[in-house]
């Protein structure tokens, strides 16, 4: 029986040249090398079609790669194996249980395959019931159950057995804002005490910031960016990067900005530095501006929109000199009204560089 206490090492999970083309010669993940460190949590993030689903079913085994990619666990090549041999835990969006089966008799389901017996199943499922919080349902089928206690059974039922490796195919997907906000932070929780080596798909920047301990940002079958989600989020690699982890404003620069080493914003000239200072586009969050008083020196524009979004206000700054309108993002008592001149404090220290898309 698998021990009831998480190991202190995960295993590693080493991709090595995997690439996927589908019928008809569709290529759905171009060649990927991507490590996952023992007892991570690896999101794959990114938007609908871009391969991360692909990749997490070969490290599944249920797909295999094309010639001359690899798959290894903890060293093992395990390519040449199918799923049931892997040794892992599944966990997909629309919960997958057995319609017939108790909550008790799903969790234990893959302790009784493995040949546990019943006193050893009884005390594992007690054990997840209560971590889970699904005292007294026990007894209870799928049917009875609400969404959130559907997909505790589920991640239950997927660590039951102690795998070596978790994968998470937006398991919280289905739920709805409030649910999914509560389950996100008790799994965050439960994966951090497991230790269990865990991918874990979504499209949901939010999600995979609160659940993972690195991000590999996906796009059009590619890896764009592996790295901490804070990492990300303040130095993305690539324009794609930045949008996609959250809001931001991107601001051009002239011939004469490059050479004079500033970024002209709203009539004023900005000093820009470091690494940004060759990058013939700027990018920043909307976080990063506060509004002013209107000064003769200040970048200054005029709010064209104003949205109330609860813990914030969200403003549309029309400038001069800008094609876009800028985001900014100001506390929620902020004053500033459609039709107003504001000035703009910008914090140059955290201007990014943008890069250009791989091809």
């Amino acid at each position: 029986m698998p021990p009831t206490t998480p190991p202190a090492e995960g295993t590693r999970v080493h991709l090595r040249g995997c690439a996927r083309t589908h019928a008809g010669g569709v290529r759905a993940l171009l060649p990927t090398t991507l490590e996952v460190w023992p007892g991570e949590v690896l999101a794959l993030l990114g938007p609908s079609g871009c391969g991360k689903t692909t990749l997490l079913r070969l490290v599944a085994g249920l797909l295999a790669p094309d010639a001359g990619g690899r798959v290894h666990f903890d060293g093992e090549d395990v390519t040449p194996l199918p799923v049931e041999r892997r040794d892992i835990g599944m966990v997909f969006q629309h919960y997958a249980l057995f319609p017939q089966m108790s909550v008790a008799a799903n969790i234990g389901y893959g302790l009784r395959v493995r040949g546990a017996s019943p006193a050893q199943e009884r005390e594992r499922v007690g054990e997840l019931v209560e971590m889970m919080r699904l005292q007294g349902l026990e007894q209870r089928r799928p049917a009875a159950l609400s969404g959130g206690q559907r997909q505790r059974v589920a991640l239950a039922r997927a660590v039951a057995v102690r795998p070596r490796v978790l994968l998470l195919d937006e398991p919280l997907t289905a739920l709805d804002a409030q649910l999914k906000e509560t389950l996100r932070d008790e799994l965050a929780a439960w994966l951090r005490q497991w230790r269990i080596t865990t991918v874990h798909v979504t499209h949901d920047q939010r999600e995979a910031l609160a659940l993972a301990d690195r991000l590999a940002v996906m796009r059009a079958g590619r890896v764009l960016q592996v790295g901490r989600g804070e990492d990300l989020y303040r130095a993305p690699g690539h324009a794609f990067v930045a949008a996609f982890l959250g809001r931001v404003n991107r601001l051009e620069r002239t011939r004469a900005d490059l050479d004079s080493g500033t970024v002209t914003v709203g009539g004023a000239e900005l000093a820009v530095r470091g690494e940004a200072a060759a990058a013939s586009a700027l990018l920043l969050r909307p976080e990063d501006i506060r509004i002013v008083d209107p000064e003769v020196g200040v970048p200054c524009g005029v709010v064209r929109q104003r949205s109330f979004l609860g813990d914030r206000v969200q403003l549309r700054v029309a400038l001069e000199d800008q094609a876009a309108d800028l985001l900014v993002d100001q506390a929620r008592d902020s004053r500033a009204r459609p039709g107003e001149r504001v000035g703009l404090q910008i914090d140059t220290l955290r201007l990014m560089p943008t890069e250009e898309d791989p091809p």
